[in-house]
Protein backbone atom coordinates (compact mmCIF):
# COMPACT_ATOMS: atom_id res chain seq x y z
CA UNK A 1 0.00 0.00 0.00
CA UNK A 2 1.34 3.43 -1.00
CA UNK A 3 1.89 5.74 2.00
CA UNK A 4 1.44 9.43 1.20
CA UNK A 5 1.93 12.55 3.34
CA UNK A 6 -0.61 15.36 2.85
CA UNK A 7 -0.60 18.85 4.47
CA UNK A 8 -3.04 18.93 7.38
CA UNK A 9 -3.56 22.71 7.42
CA UNK A 10 -2.55 26.02 5.85
CA UNK A 11 -2.66 27.20 2.26
CA UNK A 12 -1.49 23.82 0.96
CA UNK A 13 -4.12 21.69 2.68
CA UNK A 14 -7.35 22.62 0.90
CA UNK A 15 -6.03 22.65 -2.69
CA UNK A 16 -4.10 19.41 -2.09
CA UNK A 17 -7.24 17.68 -0.85
CA UNK A 18 -9.25 18.97 -3.82
CA UNK A 19 -6.66 17.72 -6.29
CA UNK A 20 -6.51 14.29 -4.68
CA UNK A 21 -10.32 14.09 -4.73
CA UNK A 22 -10.35 15.00 -8.43
CA UNK A 23 -7.76 12.28 -8.99
CA UNK A 24 -10.19 9.73 -7.55
CA UNK A 25 -8.77 9.28 -4.07
CA UNK A 26 -10.78 9.14 -0.87
CA UNK A 27 -10.09 12.08 1.44
CA UNK A 28 -10.80 12.82 5.08
CA UNK A 29 -14.17 14.21 6.11
CA UNK A 30 -13.02 15.99 9.24
CA UNK A 31 -9.91 18.09 9.82
CA UNK A 32 -9.17 16.13 13.02
CA UNK A 33 -8.48 12.95 11.06
CA UNK A 34 -4.73 12.36 10.88
CA UNK A 35 -4.80 9.13 8.86
CA UNK A 36 -7.19 7.47 6.44
CA UNK A 37 -6.98 4.35 4.32
CA UNK A 38 -8.31 4.22 0.75
CA UNK A 39 -8.51 0.44 0.19
CA UNK A 40 -9.89 0.69 -3.34
CA UNK A 41 -6.82 2.60 -4.55
CA UNK A 42 -4.42 0.88 -2.12
CA UNK A 43 -3.29 4.17 -0.62
CA UNK A 44 -2.85 5.32 2.97
CA UNK A 45 -2.86 9.07 3.61
CA UNK A 46 -1.16 10.72 6.60
CA UNK A 47 -2.12 14.34 7.38
CA UNK A 48 0.95 16.10 8.76
CA UNK A 49 2.31 19.59 9.40
CA UNK A 50 3.53 20.90 6.01
CA UNK A 51 6.96 21.70 7.49
CA UNK A 52 7.39 18.10 8.67
CA UNK A 53 6.45 16.29 5.47
CA UNK A 54 9.89 16.39 3.83
CA UNK A 55 11.44 14.92 6.98
CA UNK A 56 8.99 12.02 7.07
CA UNK A 57 9.46 11.28 3.38
CA UNK A 58 13.25 11.46 3.61
CA UNK A 59 13.18 8.93 6.45
CA UNK A 60 11.62 6.36 4.13
CA UNK A 61 8.65 5.86 6.47
CA UNK A 62 6.38 7.44 3.88
CA UNK A 63 6.73 6.88 0.13
CA UNK A 64 5.84 10.31 -1.21
CA UNK A 65 4.37 13.58 0.01
CA UNK A 66 2.82 16.86 -1.04
CA UNK A 67 4.44 20.00 0.37
CA UNK A 68 5.82 23.36 -0.73
CA UNK A 69 9.09 23.65 -2.63
CA UNK A 70 10.11 26.27 -0.08
CA UNK A 71 9.49 23.87 2.81
CA UNK A 72 11.40 21.11 1.06
CA UNK A 73 14.46 23.31 0.49
CA UNK A 74 14.27 24.88 3.95
CA UNK A 75 14.14 21.47 5.67
CA UNK A 76 17.44 20.31 4.20
CA UNK A 77 15.87 16.84 4.10
CA UNK A 78 17.18 14.09 1.83
CA UNK A 79 14.18 14.36 -0.48
CA UNK A 80 13.57 15.66 -3.99
CA UNK A 81 10.80 17.21 -6.06
CA UNK A 82 9.23 14.95 -8.70
CA UNK A 83 6.12 16.86 -9.85
CA UNK A 84 5.11 20.55 -9.57
CA UNK A 85 1.38 20.97 -8.87
CA UNK A 86 0.74 24.58 -9.83
CA UNK A 87 -0.95 25.90 -6.69
CA UNK A 88 0.22 27.77 -3.57
CA UNK A 89 2.68 29.79 -5.66
CA UNK A 90 4.86 32.30 -3.84
CA UNK A 91 8.04 34.36 -4.29
CA UNK A 92 10.73 34.96 -1.65
CA UNK A 93 12.42 38.34 -1.58
CA UNK A 94 14.70 40.42 0.59
CA UNK A 95 13.23 43.63 2.04
CA UNK A 96 14.54 46.47 4.16
CA UNK A 97 14.14 50.16 4.90
CA UNK A 98 14.66 52.28 1.75
CA UNK A 99 18.34 52.92 1.11
CA UNK A 100 19.57 49.95 3.16
CA UNK A 101 20.58 47.73 0.23
CA UNK A 102 20.15 47.32 -3.50
CA UNK A 103 21.42 43.77 -3.94
CA UNK A 104 22.56 40.67 -2.14
CA UNK A 105 26.19 41.82 -1.97
CA UNK A 106 25.08 44.70 0.26
CA UNK A 107 24.12 42.18 2.96
CA UNK A 108 27.71 41.40 3.98
CA UNK A 109 28.03 41.80 7.74
CA UNK A 110 24.31 42.46 8.18
CA UNK A 111 21.63 40.48 10.00
CA UNK A 112 18.70 38.94 8.12
CA UNK A 113 15.51 37.79 9.88
CA UNK A 114 13.37 35.08 8.30
CA UNK A 115 11.11 32.12 8.96
CA UNK A 116 13.04 30.15 6.33
CA UNK A 117 16.56 29.98 7.69
CA UNK A 118 17.62 27.06 5.49
CA UNK A 119 16.61 28.80 2.27
CA UNK A 120 18.19 32.13 3.15
CA UNK A 121 21.42 30.69 4.55
CA UNK A 122 21.84 28.54 1.45
CA UNK A 123 21.16 31.49 -0.86
CA UNK A 124 23.68 33.70 0.93
CA UNK A 125 26.32 30.96 0.85
CA UNK A 126 25.70 30.37 -2.84
CA UNK A 127 26.51 34.03 -3.50
CA UNK A 128 29.47 34.12 -1.12
CA UNK A 129 27.85 36.59 1.25
CA UNK A 130 28.78 36.40 4.94
CA UNK A 131 25.71 37.56 6.85
CA UNK A 132 23.94 36.49 10.05
CA UNK A 133 20.55 34.78 9.77
CA UNK A 134 18.03 35.00 12.62
CA UNK A 135 15.15 32.53 12.65
CA UNK A 136 11.73 33.94 13.60
CA UNK A 137 8.32 32.27 13.42
CA UNK A 138 5.37 34.24 12.11
CA UNK A 139 5.42 37.79 10.75
CA UNK A 140 8.99 39.05 10.40
CA UNK A 141 8.23 42.64 9.32
CA UNK A 142 8.60 43.92 12.89
CA UNK A 143 12.12 42.51 13.22
CA UNK A 144 13.61 45.63 11.68
CA UNK A 145 11.53 48.04 13.75
CA UNK A 146 12.51 46.24 16.94
CA UNK A 147 16.19 46.15 16.00
CA UNK A 148 16.47 42.37 15.72
CA UNK A 149 17.65 42.59 12.09
CA UNK A 150 18.44 45.10 9.37
CA UNK A 151 16.92 43.02 6.58
CA UNK A 152 14.13 40.46 6.32
CA UNK A 153 13.53 37.65 3.84
CA UNK A 154 9.92 36.57 3.38
CA UNK A 155 7.15 35.61 1.00
CA UNK A 156 6.05 38.58 -1.11
CA UNK A 157 2.70 38.59 -2.89
CA UNK A 158 1.34 42.11 -3.38
CA UNK A 159 3.94 43.79 -1.14
CA UNK A 160 1.23 45.67 0.77
CA UNK A 161 2.25 44.46 4.23
CA UNK A 162 5.87 45.41 3.54
CA UNK A 163 4.93 48.88 2.38
CA UNK A 164 2.74 49.33 5.45
CA UNK A 165 5.80 48.49 7.54
CA UNK A 166 7.88 51.05 5.67
CA UNK A 167 9.92 48.41 3.83
CA UNK A 168 10.74 47.78 0.18
CA UNK A 169 11.96 44.71 -1.67
CA UNK A 170 15.35 44.75 -3.36
CA UNK A 171 17.56 42.50 -5.44
CA UNK A 172 16.58 39.40 -7.37
CA UNK A 173 14.04 36.91 -5.96
CA UNK A 174 15.55 34.35 -3.61
CA UNK A 175 13.33 31.62 -5.02
CA UNK A 176 9.85 30.88 -6.35
CA UNK A 177 7.78 28.18 -4.75
CA UNK A 178 4.65 26.13 -5.34
CA UNK A 179 3.14 22.88 -4.13
CA UNK A 180 5.15 19.85 -5.27
CA UNK A 181 5.15 16.07 -4.94
CA UNK A 182 8.34 14.82 -3.29
CA UNK A 183 10.04 11.48 -2.71
CA UNK A 184 13.13 10.31 -0.83
CA UNK A 185 16.27 11.04 -2.84
CA UNK A 186 17.29 7.96 -4.80
CA UNK A 187 13.96 6.14 -4.30
CA UNK A 188 12.70 4.01 -7.19
CA UNK A 189 11.08 6.47 -9.59
CA UNK A 190 9.51 3.67 -11.63
CA UNK A 191 7.67 1.97 -8.77
CA UNK A 192 4.24 1.17 -10.33
CA UNK A 193 2.08 2.61 -7.55
CA UNK A 194 4.07 5.85 -7.53
CA UNK A 195 3.81 6.15 -11.31
CA UNK A 196 0.06 5.57 -11.17
CA UNK A 197 -0.29 8.30 -8.53
CA UNK A 198 1.73 10.76 -10.62
CA UNK A 199 -0.28 9.96 -13.77
CA UNK A 200 -3.50 10.70 -11.92
CA UNK A 201 -2.25 14.07 -10.69
CA UNK A 202 -0.89 14.92 -14.14
CA UNK A 203 -4.32 14.06 -15.53
CA UNK A 204 -5.92 16.53 -13.12
CA UNK A 205 -3.45 19.25 -14.13
CA UNK A 206 -4.23 18.71 -17.82
CA UNK A 207 -7.98 18.58 -17.18
CA UNK A 208 -7.77 21.93 -15.37
CA UNK A 209 -5.72 23.49 -18.16
CA UNK A 210 -7.65 22.37 -21.24
CA UNK A 211 -11.22 22.15 -22.49
CA UNK A 212 -12.62 20.02 -25.28
CA UNK A 213 -13.81 22.07 -28.24
CA UNK A 214 -16.25 20.81 -30.91
CA UNK A 215 -17.37 22.68 -33.99
CA UNK A 216 -18.58 22.29 -37.58
CA UNK A 217 -16.87 23.90 -40.54
CA UNK A 218 -16.77 23.83 -44.33
CA UNK A 219 -14.19 21.50 -45.86
CA UNK A 220 -12.52 24.37 -47.67
CA UNK A 221 -11.93 26.12 -44.31
CA UNK A 222 -10.65 23.00 -42.54
CA UNK A 223 -6.94 23.81 -42.78
CA UNK A 224 -7.47 27.27 -41.29
CA UNK A 225 -9.62 25.78 -38.54
CA UNK A 226 -7.09 23.07 -37.71
CA UNK A 227 -4.36 25.71 -37.50
CA UNK A 228 -6.42 27.36 -34.75
CA UNK A 229 -7.14 24.07 -32.94
CA UNK A 230 -4.18 21.73 -33.52
CA UNK A 231 -4.97 19.73 -30.37
CA UNK A 232 -2.29 17.89 -28.44
CA UNK A 233 -1.40 15.66 -31.39
CA UNK A 234 -4.02 16.36 -34.03
CA UNK A 235 -7.78 17.03 -34.00
CA UNK A 236 -10.46 14.46 -34.77
CA UNK A 237 -12.24 15.26 -38.05
CA UNK A 238 -15.45 13.49 -39.07
CA UNK A 239 -17.67 14.02 -42.15
CA UNK A 240 -21.16 15.36 -41.55
CA UNK A 241 -24.36 14.25 -43.33
CA UNK A 242 -24.46 17.52 -45.24
CA UNK A 243 -21.87 17.27 -47.99
CA UNK A 244 -19.00 19.72 -47.72
CA UNK A 245 -19.14 19.98 -43.92
CA UNK A 246 -17.02 18.28 -41.24
CA UNK A 247 -17.14 18.07 -37.45
CA UNK A 248 -13.90 18.82 -35.60
CA UNK A 249 -12.93 17.97 -32.03
CA UNK A 250 -9.74 19.09 -30.27
CA UNK A 251 -8.37 19.98 -26.85
CA UNK A 252 -7.57 23.68 -26.50
CA UNK A 253 -6.10 25.74 -23.62
CA UNK A 254 -8.97 26.89 -21.39
CA UNK A 255 -7.54 30.42 -21.09
CA UNK A 256 -7.61 30.83 -24.86
CA UNK A 257 -10.95 29.16 -25.53
CA UNK A 258 -13.03 32.33 -26.00
CA UNK A 259 -10.51 33.87 -28.43
CA UNK A 260 -10.31 30.64 -30.42
CA UNK A 261 -14.11 30.49 -30.62
CA UNK A 262 -14.17 34.04 -32.01
CA UNK A 263 -11.50 33.21 -34.60
CA UNK A 264 -13.30 30.02 -35.65
CA UNK A 265 -16.57 31.90 -36.05
CA UNK A 266 -14.85 34.51 -38.21
CA UNK A 267 -13.72 31.83 -40.70
CA UNK A 268 -17.20 30.32 -40.88
CA UNK A 269 -17.22 27.61 -38.21
CA UNK A 270 -20.54 27.07 -36.48
CA UNK A 271 -22.03 25.06 -33.58
CA UNK A 272 -18.88 25.81 -31.56
CA UNK A 273 -19.03 24.19 -28.13
CA UNK A 274 -16.62 23.76 -25.22
CA UNK A 275 -16.83 21.00 -22.62
CA UNK A 276 -14.94 20.71 -19.35
CA UNK A 277 -12.54 17.78 -19.01
CA UNK A 278 -12.91 15.97 -15.69
CA UNK A 279 -10.13 13.42 -16.10
CA UNK A 280 -7.62 12.31 -18.71
CA UNK A 281 -4.50 10.30 -19.43
CA UNK A 282 -2.01 11.46 -22.03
Amino acid sequence: MLRIAVPNKGSLSGPAGEMLHEAGYQQRRESKELRIVDPVNEVEFFYLRPRDIAIYVSSGRLDIGITGRDLLVDSGADAEEILPLGFARSTFRFAAKPGTATGIQDLKGRTVATSYEGIVAGHLAEHGVDASVVHLDGAVETAIELGVAEVIADVVETGTSLRNAGLEVFGEPIMTSEAVVIRRTGADAQEPKVQQFLRRLQGVLVARTYVMMDYDCRVEQLEKAVALTPGLESPTVSPLHNEGWVAVRAMVPAKEAQRIMDDLYDIGARAILTTAIHACRL
